[in-house]
């Protein structure tokens, strides 16, 4: 049985812990928060207020609009998931993207679609540059944006994206796009499909380039998708033919484990 909400705060509430959770609540129920308006809330300087809402856009929780207005972002959207396939996913998933980490010397993901969005269910980090994109687990992205998103987008028939992106659902949770928008967004999913690889050049973070590609289940239908992370000082490396062979090559394996546990 579930326990009711507290009535107070608890005893330990740590002072960052609650301002951040403040944010979320008045980003759900308010729609839009302007620095401004969180730091009067808080009762804290602007540049406090700023730093805590930058962890929120951080982990996928807000977004900020060309007016630098912060408004909810998909991992306040994003809906709650069985994790029993993801821990099988991820047992088997680990150890490869381990060698994919230390083949490429880059950042690598593993993810998951739910809808809309993708989830982070692991990380792993090179330690080979000293520059390197750090740990997304648990940050939810924008499909539609990010490379291990598209990549598994462009396995679903052209129905199925109907149903995500020009449904009445699809407009109350703000991702409806109009005809002419669809469209375009279908033909550039054929593109990723026949390529087996999607890239995402700073479409979800500024400053970072990944690479996606996408992992299916013994059905065929995609269950996954592996995405190396690299700064745009180093941006090269998606295009690197050897990388997007050792992607692919990882994919295929995580695949082949799957198999072989159904």
């Amino acid at each position: 049985m579930n326990s009711p909400p507290r009535s107070k705060p608890p005893s330990y509430e740590i002072r960052s812990v609650g301002s951040a959770l403040t944010l979320l609540q008045m980003l759900r129920d308010q729609g839009s928060v302007r620095i401004s308006e969180a730091a009067a809330q808080l009762e804290v300087a602007p540049s406090t207020a700023h730093r805590l809402m930058q962890m929120l856009v951080f982990r996928g929780f807000a977004v900020q609009d060309d007016s630098r207005v912060y408004r909810p972002g998909p991992g306040l959207l994003a809906p709650v998931t069985d994790d029993v396939p993801n821990r099988r996913l991820r047992g088997v998933a680990r150890p490869i993207i381990e060698l994919l980490a230390q083949q490429v010397k880059e950042t690598v993901n593993l993810q998951v679609r739910v809808g809309t969005t993708v989830r982070f269910l692991s990380t792993v980090e090179s330690n080979a540059a000293v520059v390197q994109v750090g740990d997304r687990r648990g940050a939810v992205l924008d499909a539609a944006s990010a490379s291990g998103g598209l990549a598994l987008l462009s396995l679903l028939e052209e129905a199925d994206l109907a149903r995500l992106y020009r449904s009445g659902t699809a407009r109350s949770l703000g991702v409806h796009m109009e005809e002419e928008r669809f469209a375009a967004f279908v033909r550039s999913l054929k593109w990723v499909r026949d390529m087996g690889l999607a890239v995402n050049r700073e479409r979800t973070e500024r400053g970072v380039v990944a690479l996606g590609a996408a992992v299916r289940g013994p059905s065929g239908e995609g269950v996954a998708a592996v995405t190396i992370a690299v700064p745009q000082l180093r941006a090269e490396v998606v295009d690197d033919v050897g990388v997007r062979r050792v992607l692919l090559q990882a994919c295929a394996d995580i695949e082949s484990g799957l198999a072989e546990e159904a």
